[in-house]
């Protein structure tokens, strides 16, 4: 399922003293497969975005009530925003939002906070019986059963277990288990590793790894931690004040690192090492990653080696 978005604009409290532009003309595609990250400072309108990939936010006139526009005397017809996630069409209000939650799964900052149930497998199961009605219990526990075990617990020894009683990293896998059990093509996160320690971090990323492997064909996630893009990322886009600056490789973005400290964001530490080197007349091409930048290094050559 291809993600594609033109002129995406979006104002919170549209005509009060308190209106925000959060979004301000996007268009953006994210292909298929793609594990694809999104950066920008707090306020920059990357959260806005991913809230409307699942219709969690919509589109003007996917509402009810909706009335087009008109063009005023001597200018255009004002640009409509739009947005197709695969074969749904956001922008339609007989789109059926139901069916696109199902495909696209939304895993939101600290997702061990909205567990609720008594034990593990009735919390990972709540969202599938929601979604697809008619389940045989069979049917309900072989789904759970696989969701649990794909984010690396042990089936046996939790689904009786109360979510509280998890540690903290269980607990996030456990949440992540809910929002993956109806198999959705697109899996979206926001900073999936926030709160870890850098051994937690690492396993969450090596479980989307696994995810989008053998799970889900598309990852987005949203992060303001650089290193995590350029480890993890084929591409990432950038947001500022409700704009899109670029969406480009890491090893194409994290070349502009004079304008993203403009825009009040970070670069990860290979990059600053390669910045340092290059003032000492050494210069180090990688894309950045640790393994790549560690090669780069050892395969230099000269006196300044």
């Amino acid at each position: 399922m291809q993600i594609t978005a033109e002129h995406l604009t979006y104002v919170y409290n549209p005509g009060s003293p308190f209106a925000v532009k959060a979004l301000d003309d996007v268009s953006l595609t994210i292909e298929e497969g793609e594990f694809f990250g999104i950066i920008g400072h707090t306020g920059s309108g990357k959260s806005t975005f991913v809230k409307h990939l699942n219709g969690l936010i919509r589109l003007p006139s996917s509402q009810k009530h909706y009335k087009k526009p008109k063009a005023k005397k001597g200018q255009p017809a004002p640009v409509e925003p739009s947005l197709t996630v695969g074969e749904f069409d956001l922008a339609d209000r007989k789109t059926d939002f139901r069916a696109l939650r199902k495909k696209v799964g939304m895993v939101f900052q600290y997702p061990e906070a909205q567990l609720f149930a008594e034990t593990v497998f009735d919390d990972v199961a709540f969202g599938l019986k929601n979604f697809e009605k008619g389940l045989k219990e069979e049917e309900i526990e072989a789904a759970v059963k696989a969701a649990i075990e794909i984010v690396g617990l042990d089936y046996a020894a939790v689904k009786e277990v109360s979510p509280f009683d998890l540690s903290g990293g269980q607990r996030r896998r456990a949440a992540i288990a809910g929002v993956i059990v109806t198999k959705p093509e697109i899996l979206v996160l926001d900073e999936p590793a926030a709160g870890l320690d850098p051994l937690g971090k690492r396993e969450i990323m090596e479980l989307l790894h696994r995810l989008h492997r053998d799970w889900c064909k598309t990852i987005v996630i949203v992060s303001h931690d650089m290193d995590e893009i350029a480890e993890n990322c084929t591409r990432a886009a950038v947001f500022s004040e409700g704009k899109l600056v670029c969406a480009l490789p890491p090893k194409e973005l994290f070349l502009k690192a004079e304008e993203l400290l403009s825009l009040g964001l970070d670069i990860p530490l290979t990059a600053k090492l390669c910045a340092a080197l290059a003032k000492r007349g050494v210069s180090v091409g990688c894309d950045f990653t640790v393994d790549g930048f560690v090669r780069a290094v050892l395969g230099a050559k000269g006196e300044k080696r």
